[in-house]
C-alpha cells in the first residue's frame, strides 16, 4: 500500500472513530436515539400513517436520504417542500433535524404540523438550549459537535477539526439512519427482494 493509500486510509478510520464515539456517549434522560426512532417508525407503519421530513443544509440531505430508504421500506414518506408532499394530518409523524435546536425554519415547519395535530419528533444535538424543543412531542438526541458548539471546542484555533462545524452531527445522522433502515426492516418484516423492487427504473 502507497503512502497516499495509507494516508486515506488513517484519515477515514479518524474519521469514523470520532462518529463511532458519538453512538457511545450517554443521551439519559432521553431514550436511546434508534430505538426511539425504530418504535416511532413502526407505530406510524401499523397505522397506516405517512412520514414527513424536514431539515435544513446539510442534515437537510442526511434526511431526504432516510427518506428515499423508508419509501424502500414501504412507508408513505414525504420531504417537506417537494412538490408531491401532501397535507400533514394529525395520523402522520414530521421527523425534524436541528443540530442547534434553533433553526428558524425548522422551527416553523414544526410549529405548523403540530396546528395540523401532527406528532413532531425532532433530532438536534441540543435538547437542554434549543427553542424547538417546545415543539416536539419527543425528542431524539444525537450528542455531536455542532456550528452551536464547534468554536468552543476549537482550542488555539490554529488547530484544523477533522470534522468542522456540523460534520460530527451530520455524519452522525448518517450512520444513525443507516441503523434505524437495518433495524426497521427487521421489524417490518421487510426482506432486500421487496425493498429493491420499490427502487425507481427510471435511471
Amino acid at each position: 500500500m502507497d503512502a497516499g493509500n495509507t494516508s486515506m486510509s488513517t484519515l477515514a478510520s479518524q474519521i469514523c472513530n470520532q462518529i463511532a464515539s458519538i453512538f457511545a456517549k450517554p443521551t439519559s434522560p432521553y431514550p436511546p436515539t434508534l430505538d426511539l426512532l425504530v418504535i416511532e417508525l413502526s407505530t406510524i407503519a401499523s397505522q397506516k400513517g405517512r412520514v414527513f421530513l424536514y431539515a435544513a443544509g446539510r442534515g437537510g440531505l442526511m434526511l431526504k436520504a432516510l427518506c428515499m430508504r423508508l419509501f424502500h421500506l414501504g412507508l408513505s414518506a414525504h420531504f417537506v417542500f417537494d412538490l408531491t408532499t401532501p397535507p400533514i394530518t394529525s395520523n402522520d409523524l414530521l421527523i425534524a433535524s436541528s443540530g442547534s435546536g434553533g433553526s428558524s425554519s425548522v422551527e416553523a415547519i414544526c410549529s405548523l404540523a403540530r396546528s395540523h395535530g401532527a406528532r413532531v419528533l425532532l433530532l438536534t444535538a441540543q435538547p437542554e438550549k434549543g427553542r424547538i424543543v417546545k415543539h416536539a412531542n419527543v425528542v431524539a438526541y444525537v450528542p455531536a459537535q455542532t456550528m452551536a458548539d464547534d468554536q468552543a471546542n476549537a482550542g488555539d484555533g490554529r488547530s484544523r477539526a477533522l470534522l468542522p462545524m456540523g460534520s460530527a452531527y451530520e455524519g452522525a445522522l448518517f450512520v444513525l439512519f443507516e441503523m434505524l433502515v437495518f433495524k426497521l426492516g427487521e421489524v417490518l418484516g421487510e426482506n432486500p427482494e421487496a425493498v429493491r423492487a420499490r427502487h425507481t427504473n427510471l435511471e
